[in-house]
């Protein structure tokens, strides 16, 4: 339960930094610490998380992709 409360609030900080206008590389560290949380949570409640275990692979992947295009991460926003 520790686990969603954390994906809860950095969802809500992320959102909260966007309204803000916070610099692309800052949110970006946000979505990893939030895809790290997310991944958390789902090893913490493996039961029927194949779907959000998939879309977290996706998310992974399009984050590292993007890095690696950009050197930097920047173009995500």
């Amino acid at each position: 339960m520790d686990e969603a409360r954390a994906v809860l609030a950095r969802l809500e900080r992320i959102e909260a930094l966007e309204r803000a206008g916070t610099q692309a590389g800052v949110l970006l560290g946000e979505v990893r610490r939030l895809l790290d949380e997310a991944e958390a949570w789902v090893r913490a409640e493996p039961a029927g998380t194949d779907l959000a275990e998939a879309a977290l692979g996706r998310c992974r992947e399009a984050l590292n992709d993007a890095e690696t295009a950009s050197g930097a991460g920047a173009g995500l926003w």
